[in-house]
């Protein structure tokens, strides 16, 4: 995978399956059944400021008109349903509700500015859609996913585990003539919603009552189950292809599961692991050779040492320094494997 996302589906994130699925299904039906409704869903500042038409601020910033728009926007929701799992349903529809009224102020002073600079009038063209909040969440994914090299290539040129998201949010961003308009608002409006300027994520947020009553009405309806342990194998091109990546399957799911053994352990034992139980053949191999004095090619390796750099990246999304020991001991200090079972337990 080239995200840092995980692979559970949208398990725990029912704001992002909503987002997915109702504008999405809106947008499909204005555009093959309804098309005469269109006029209804312009994002026009030139009316707002000319007509006093401000309701198009808010149907003008809902539903997508164009098609290719819908597909990218719900693309990178997808992927950024990450911060729903880490930060809960309440604080990730505040960043939403924040970047989007943030965002609108932000349109109206860049159109101005770009017709008082160049004498272009952009007020009437601009893109409809949840797309602001979309290219807000790129400042929390920049900052705080990891990013972990998948493939080099051309030299200096790599492949990470965010380069594809990077490259859907660009042809989003080339997808209109003024959309980078909306990426702009909506980037700076991710800055200071992220960096909390001006205290405005105390200002901009969900209520607390309010997110209890969506929870208990709408919650049940966008809910997705939890994921079975059993993962998709892939099919390789040659049997022996396919037994190689059937046995790293089950190399990983054993590693999961000594990782969440030791876990538990550690919470029973008020933070002490148990490295006897989580890696026992290491252990018993020391013993011998303490016991013989001396040392074979077959001997145990002393303990993994795990880069500060790693855990100081995993603190920042948010675990704690025991988790994040303990998933990159159990990783082998593969970042990537360590910060998806950290996210999806």
């Amino acid at each position: 995978m080239f995200t840092s996302t995980g692979s559970s589906g949208l398990y725990k994130a029912p704001l992002s399956k909503s987002l997915l699925l109702v504008p999405s299904a809106l947008s499909l039906l204005l555009a093959l059944l309804l098309p005469h409704c269109q006029k209804f869903f312009v994002y026009d500042l030139q009316a707002v400021k000319n007509d006093f038409q401000v309701w198009r601020l808010i149907c003008g910033r809902i539903i997508c008109l164009d098609v290719k728009d819908t597909f990218c926007s719900s693309l990178l929701i997808y992927n950024f349903r990450i911060f729903e799992r880490r930060y809960g349903s309440r604080k990730f529809a505040s960043f939403l509700l924040g970047s989007w009224v943030l965002s609108a102020l932000f349109d109206l002073v860049l159109v101005e500015a770009v017709q008082y600079s160049f004498g272009v009038t952009a007020a009437s063209n601009l893109p409809s859609g949840f797309l602001a909040p979309v290219f807000a969440l790129f400042v929390p994914f920049y900052c705080s996913i990891p990013r972990v090299q998948v493939a080099q290539i051309l030299g200096p040129l790599s492949i990470t585990n965010k380069t594809l998201i990077y490259i859907l949010g660009l042809q989003l961003f080339t997808s209109g003539s003024y959309i980078w308009i909306v990426a702009i608002s909506g980037l700076i409006s991710g800055v200071c919603y992220d960096s909390k300027m001006f205290q405005v994520h105390q200002v901009l947020c969900i209520p607390t009552w309010m997110a209890k009553f969506f929870s208990w009405t709408l919650e049940p309806i966008f809910s997705s189950s939890e994921p079975t342990n059993e993962a998709r194998i892939g099919m390789g091109a040659t049997v022996d292809i396919q037994r190689q990546q059937r046995m790293e399957l089950l190399d990983r799911q054993l590693m999961f599961s000594q990782f969440a053994q030791g876990r538990r352990q550690r919470q029973q034992q008020g933070g002490m692991i148990n490295w006897n139980r989580l890696f026992p053949p290491l252990r018993q191999r020391q013993n011998i050779n303490y016991q013989d004095g001396r040392q074979s090619e077959q001997a145990a390796s002393p303990p993994l040492e795990v880069s500060e750099e790693q855990v100081a990246r995993l603190m920042e999304m948010g675990f704690s320094r025991g988790d994040a020991l303990e998933a990159l001991r159990a990783s082998n200090n593969d970042l990537n494997v360590a910060t998806n079972f950290l996210l999806q337990h």
